[in-house]
């Protein structure tokens, strides 16, 4: 991503016009902790991906490997799709890369392709060429693995939800609702940041998807216009975030996330709060609490969508309203090799993952459906530990 200056109008859009379940206290307190599996080197859903994961390479080819088995053992019920493309790049005209995007999809079990209308939580997996070693941990490993966070989070409560409305007989009375994962390959651009020399995952995946009809009479023409909303995390990871409200139209929503993150704290359950049980001490006064996502209430004309190229532009070009998360200003390690495990926050990355995950409930309309217990899923319990295992024996080995 890069920050911009328009060449082009800001699209308008129609507002959504979506229903909107709040979560109660008790859901919003039994949301999952991911726990160990953010780990920087053991964590089954984080360490994997902490490596450069260049287009066209072996890291990213493992990285997709370990998305690709992390639905497949743990979600089995979500249907995977890639999406290939290939281009050259200012770095070698004679050679044409590949890039692959994976989308994991859940939609309600009676519904039929054209009739759901998705939530899509979106990220890019790719890391930057220079430098050389390049891990990208806020830019973007931290977010994937809050967005595989996020569905096995919700995976539980949607099938208990779409459950009772079969046996309640409420199958098809109301707009039908899906969510899909996009992890976007090919971000970053290879040499300098133009319009050909970036974005190459998500120009092709939007331009393949606008060109994909729906059945005749479908609600929606086409996979893009399947989109509800498209929820962008970027430059996820680092302490201490400001994320903007970039898009009027998408406004609403960024409120919806503020009040969220505002209860969650209030309910001391972000663990980068001072206020947090683990920090706090007994009858000590509460602490000034930091916040994320600091324009709730923000005057209608100070709206900059504009300033930051990233995934979202083919999107939003082609009509797709857009909840960008990406702080500004830029962590400061944007594009620095110290943009590594090390020097993520982890209780900030924890916290996004939980905040992401009780927005998707919200969508999703999934109060009452949630697992009290807050227990993650057992197959990532089993990955973790068997990958603590395998560190071990290595260690052994090399004494």
């Amino acid at each position: 991503m890069r920050l911009y200056r328009p060449a082009f109008g800001i699209l308008s859009f129609l507002r959504l016009a979506a229903a909107y379940t709040t979560l109660s206290d008790d859901t919003l307190k039994s949301l999952p902790d991911p726990g160990d599996d953010f780990d920087i080197h053991n964590g089954a859903l984080l360490a994997p991906i902490l490596v450069p994961r260049v287009p066209g390479t072996e890291g990213s080819t493992a990285v997709l490997n370990h998305f690709v088995d992390f639905f497949r053992a743990t979600l089995p019920d979500w249907t995977l799709e890639f999406q290939n493309s290939t281009s050259t790049t200012p770095l070698d005209r004679n050679k044409q890369v590949p890039f692959v995007n994976l989308i994991a999809t859940r939609d309600p079990p009676w519904t039929q392709p054209g009739e759901v209308g998705r939530l899509a939580l979106v990220a890019h997996y790719d890391s930057k060429v220079t430098p050389h070693g390049f891990i990208g941990a806020t830019d973007s490993a931290a977010p994937c693995a809050m967005l595989l966070h996020a569905a096995r989070s919700l995976d539980h409560a949607l099938t208990k939800k779409w459950e009772a409305m079969q046996k309640e007989g409420n199958v098809g009375l109301e707009d039908e609702r899906g969510v899909q994962i996009i992890l976007l390959d090919g971000e970053e651009a290879f040499q300098s940041w133009t319009d050909t020399d970036s974005l190459y995952g998500a120009r092709a995946l939007a331009e393949a998807w606008e060109q994909q009809s729906h059945p005749a009479m479908s609600t929606y023409q086409n996979p893009i216009r399947s989109i509800s909303l498209f929820l962008l995390l970027d430059l996820l990871g680092a302490k201490n975030p400001t994320v903007p409200s970039y898009f009027k139209t998408t406004h609403w929503a960024y409120k919806n996330m503020a009040h969220l993150e505002t209860r969650l704290r209030t309910l001391k359950q972000l663990k980068s709060s001072p206020n947090h049980h683990s920090k706090a001490r007994d009858k000590a006064p509460a602490k000034r609490e930091p916040v994320f996502l600091n324009e709730a209430n923000k005057k209608d004309d100070r709206f900059m969508g504009w300033m930051v190229q990233d995934d979202h532009i083919p999107f939003m070009a082609r009509g797709v309203e857009v909840l960008h998360i990406i702080p500004t200003p830029f962590p400061r390690v944007w594009h620095e090799m110290d943009d590594d495990g090390d020097h993520l926050d982890l209780d900030t990355v924890g916290d996004w993952a939980k905040l992401v995950t009780a927005f998707a409930g919200e969508w999703m309309e999934l109060e009452g459906f949630f697992d009290a217990s807050g227990k993650r899923d057992a197959v990532s319990e089993k990955a973790a530990s068997d990958r603590k295992k395998r560190k071990l024996d290595i260690d052994r080995d090399e004494l």
